[in-house]
């Protein structure tokens, strides 16, 4: 790479020295890269207010010999998706979303499904037109299967009894196997998830669906826990990896969503 212009989404942001800032960066054209932006943290004229987590850019970037990184030339700014970094919640989603991305993706490995995935769901959660908790599904399942470590979700992994054979609920996942496990073939899992029929159909359609069409999808309390268990098991186990933005959601998720229900029951 000599000069490279494409959008990209900024994943992650590390200081080096006092003046400069390496970029983890998700891009249109060749996938993830990484670029320094010398003095990046003192310019107020080419990056002052641009290089924000989860903005999406225009960048500008050339080889360098010397560092061995790209060196950001120029980012212009085509998506700030300011309301994310306004609430806690939906900035922890949008970490753990940047995170599977950047631990996940190698270097320069063009993504084009997961780029347009990603920018889908950092929309949604910015305009709030969908459940956040609805999105963060919509991502992992699709996430999962770009990555080609989609669960099976249609027959028992030890008996392969299938699914519209087996009882009402089934007794949760084998995670070695990479799949269900039905309650006559063993006790459940560590994480003790147990997922209804109803609750996986909607995780296949997720994995396939249309991503505007999975938009009228509705999941019931029930069915939503149920599958947020489920996948915030998986993901990590295959991925190899529990990411820290996972621990911090995890974390703040249940009192910002009795804030929220309370609230909304208030009006």
């Amino acid at each position: 790479m000599s000069i490279l212009t494409t959008p990209a989404i900024l994943l992650r942001r590390v200081d080096y020295g006092d003046f400069d800032l390496i970029l983890t960066l998700f891009t249109e054209a060749t996938g993830k890269i990484s670029v320094i932006a010398k003095h990046a943290k003192k310019s107020k004229k080419r990056f002052a207010g641009v290089l924000e987590l989860f903005t999406v850019l225009q960048i500008t970037c050339q080889a360098s010999r010397r560092t061995g990184l790209p060196v950001l030339q120029e980012a212009l700014l085509e998506e700030p998706f300011v309301a994310i970094r306004e609430n806690m919640l939906h900035t922890a989603y949008a970490s753990y979303w940047a995170e599977l991305v950047a631990t996940w993706a190698e270097e320069a490995q063009q993504l084009e499904r997961l780029y347009r995935l990603l920018v889908f769901v950092l929309t949604g959660l910015d305009r709030q037109q969908m459940d956040p908790a609805l999105l963060n599904l919509m991502f992992q399942m699709q996430f999962l299967d770009i990555a080609g470590l989609c669960p099976n979700l249609n027959y028992c992994c030890v008996c392969k009894t299938g699914l519209d054979d087996l009882s009402t609920h089934v007794s949760g996942v084998d995670l070695p196997r990479g799949g269900l496990r039905c309650h006559g073939c063993g006790e459940q899992d560590e994480a003790h998830v147990c997922l209804s029929r109803g609750t996986i159909k909607q995780l296949q359609w997720l994995a396939e669906g249309d991503l505007n069409r999975m938009a009228r999808l509705r999941f019931s309390a029930q069915g939503l826990r149920e599958a947020q268990q489920f996948l915030e098991t998986f993901v990590p186990y295959h991925i190899g990896k529990e990411p820290r933005s996972l621990k911090v959601l995890r974390q703040i998720r249940p009192a910002m969503v009795a804030s929220g229900q309370a609230v909304a029951e208030s009006r």
